[in-house]
């Protein structure tokens, strides 16, 4: 028996005790598809050949599918960990200074945002004008901005959180550092019934950080944790 046989003989004896090897190699499957497609002609329409070709086809769309389901499991679970690591760095503030110096710098790095600016509205000579705290966080602005602002300067009340590109007017939230910001969340904030609403926005130099397309609930949970903390401090 030459050495070519006795090559031959080892691989039909390995492929008959484990039939296994070939079964789960999709390119021998296939490569072997198509030496009988090649064998029986091109008159003959192989059912059983078009049926594997479906079946292959829809077995990529799922396994596609599960990446994409796992990948944003882990990009959720990522997300809400960034929301209670912030959670826990505003209970930390000890006063109300301590809290607007964490916004621009802690909390911009923990969120993973490049600007965070808190807006309150007040009367008279003050709008407009912002105390001296680390990183200019907090911003005065006129009664009506906040929802102006985040409703495109519409009368309708816009949504709790809003999640856009930036316009040609964020310089009045984010100062000198408009320039480089292309997307934003903005988070309305009710701080009681005798207070006007204030606003918390982030801003972001990517553009697809802050989409309309994505989900709210943690930025909605979130805006309510800086509603209670604020209404502690400013009572």
């Amino acid at each position: 028996m030459s050495s070519n046989a006795a090559i031959a003989d080892d691989l039909r004896a390995r492929i008959i005790n484990e039939p296994t090897v070939i079964l789960d190699d999709p390119d021998v499957m296939r490569a072997l598809v198509a030496a009988n497609d090649k064998m029986m002609g091109a008159n003959i329409v192989d059912l059983r050949g078009i049926a594997m070709d479906r079946l292959e086809a829809r077995l990529d769309q799922l396994e596609e599918t599960h990446r994409s389901v796992i990948a944003a499991a882990y990009e959720n679970l990522a997300g809400t960990n960034q929301i209670h690591r912030a959670v826990l760095r505003l209970l930390e503030a000890p006063d109300f200074e301590t809290l607007l110096g964490l916004l621009d710098d802690d909390l911009a790095a923990t969120l993973r945002v490049d600007c965070v600016r808190l807006v309150l509205e007040t009367d008279g000579d003050q709008a407009g004008a912002a105390p001296a705290v680390p990183g200019e966080a907090l911003r005065m602005m006129g009664p009506g901005f906040a929802r102006s602002y985040a409703g495109n300067g519409t009368s309708r009340p816009p949504r709790r959180v809003v999640l856009r590109r930036t316009g040609t007017h964020c310089e009045q939230v984010y100062g000198s550092e408009a320039g480089a910001l292309r997307s934003e969340a903005l988070l309305t904030l009710d701080l009681g019934p005798e207070r006007r609403p204030a606003l918390l926005a982030l801003g972001s130099a990517d553009p697809q950080q802050f989409t309309p397309n994505q989900g709210t609930d943690l930025m909605d949970f979130f805006a309510g944790t800086v509603e209670r903390v604020l209404r502690r401090w400013l009572a």
